[in-house]
């Protein structure tokens, strides 16, 4: 078997390195460009991690080829080449687990950590490792392994760990079970790598390199580790070009919200034409009729006072009724969700009723989109609405924050509160079903006399 595997290893490190080839070159050439998705904006690292790590194990199968043509300073400098690609490569894995992470709250220094470790590394094994080392073959081996400590076994491992949570936090909810099981897949796949690319040298001086090695693997084992990579490689490739389907499902998933989002305003616009040909007219047509019928009795009866309180309420009816036409023929707004929290807190409807306070932590050139910024501006609406007409409160806290890839508010008032029968109302009934139909909740905390909160939590993007 040792015979078998040492005359096929040039085969096998060639299958090995075409395993990240064609998954680098599959990612290269997916257009994700019109992708919401993270995953799309980190594929690029993934992309130039597989394509160099492959023309590294390509580079070092035909080395000896190359070195019977060189001096030996020529050989130093396709040594150090083929070094700067094994490194460049792995900090291609470490910044694509970096980028992954991104949209959980990691700091934008961390973008910088993979360029500051590939330069540090070089100047180590140039200037340092360089002086020390006794050989030329002890300098490269003690070098590949260097990198393969530092930079291979994190970023592996953070790879694999960033993966996982895209999947689950931002991919799952997309429906696509086989997608999710295909990156849970190369998720294993990119642990894997982490521990036989990361932790398997060539045999070197210095722990754990000289108890830990492919020659160490070998003989406990039987076959040699490269067998062990190539499977891990075909299947790195295999499970990532298959998730790259992601982006179909999602495209299908933007193409469906498309064609509910034109059934919607076809919907909108039939009850926009029914208030206006038959609500409205028969709510003025009655206005009409009470006040005919308040000049017809004496003003300073009974009567006369019931007529003006209806047709005061008539009145409002009409504007309210014509409010709402106004609001099934908007368009989505687009503007940011702090400008809009802004514009409605200014709104004299409410600013003239209670003080309004606003608390926003919101992230500077992330918007919702329109649709979603419509949905949280008319709950909002609601809230205030439902506050100056019924809670007698004299200041509301309207507080907006994002926590991960979730947007989380409160609106509070130092009202006085009402009971659970109250809260079964339309317009809170209405505020919680566009919650739900955000993917998100609507809770309600009211203590008779002591005011009320009312919180909302909806995820940043569609889940869609």
């Amino acid at each position: 078997m040792e015979t078998f595997f040492d005359l096929n290893e040039p085969i096998i490190q060639f299958t090995y390195a075409l395993s990240f080839f064609m998954m680098g070159l599959a990612i290269a050439l997916q257009s994700y460009r019109s992708s919401r998705l993270e995953l799309a904006r980190s594929l690029a690292w993934l992309a130039a991690f597989g394509l160099l790590y492959s023309f590294y194990e390509w580079s070092e199968l035909f080395a000896s080829v190359q070195e019977a043509y060189l001096t030996p300073r020529g050989i130093f400098y396709l040594h150090v080449f083929h070094l700067t690609l094994l490194s460049a490569s792995l900090a291609c894995l470490l910044a694509f687990g970096i980028a992954l992470l991104r949209p959980f709250g990691h700091t934008r220094f961390w973008r910088w950590l993979p360029a500051v470790v590939i330069g540090l590394y070089l100047i180590f094994i140039l200037l340092v490792l360089s002086r020390v080392a006794l050989d030329p073959i002890e300098w490269h081996k003690s070098a590949e392994a260097l990198a393969r400590y530092l930079i291979g076994f994190p970023g592996g491992l953070l790879a694999a760990y960033s993966l996982r949570e895209q999947t689950f936090r931002l991919i799952a909810p997309l429906k696509a079970p086989y997608i999710v099981s295909t990156l849970r897949v190369a998720g294993i796949g990119l642990a894997l790598f982490a521990l036989f690319g990361g932790l398997l040298p060539p045999p070197v001086l210095f722990f754990p390199g000289n108890l830990i090695n492919t020659e160490s693997f070998q003989r406990v084992v039987g076959i040699p580790p490269l067998v062990f990579q190539s499977i891990i490689g075909v299947v790195l490739a295999v499970t990532v070009i298959r998730a790259m389907g992601i982006f179909e499902v999602e495209s299908e998933r933007r193409i469906e919200v498309m064609e509910q989002q034109q059934i919607l305003g076809v919907e909108r616009e039939r009850i926009a034409r029914e208030l206006h040909d038959g609500a409205i007219q028969s709510v003025y047509t009655a206005g009409l009729l009470v006040e005919s019928a308040h000049k017809l009795v004496e003003t300073d009866s009974v009567i006369s006072g019931r007529l003006e309180g209806a047709l005061k309420a008539i009145q409002t009816a009409i504007g309210d009724l014509r409010r709402s036409l106004t609001d099934l023929h908007r368009q989505p707004s687009g503007e940011s969700l702090s400008s809009a929290l802004q514009q409605i807190s200014m709104d004299p409807r409410f600013r003239s009723l209670v003080e309004i306070q606003l608390d926003l932590d919101l992230p500077e050139g992330e918007f919702l989109s329109p649709i979603r910024t419509d949905h949280i501006l008319a709950i909002v609406g609601e809230a205030l609405s439902n506050i100056a007409r019924h809670a007698h409160a004299r200041q509301v806290t309207l507080r907006a924050r994002r926590e991960q890839d979730s947007l989380c508010m409160e609106i509070q008032d130092d009202g006085s509160g009402f009971t659970e029968d109250v809260s079964q109302g339309y317009g809170l009934r209405n505020m919680r079903d566009r919650a739900r139909l955000l993917g998100g909740s609507l809770r309600i905390e009211s203590v008779k006399g002591k005011g009320t909160i009312l919180s909302v939590q909806v995820p940043w993007r569609e889940e869609r």
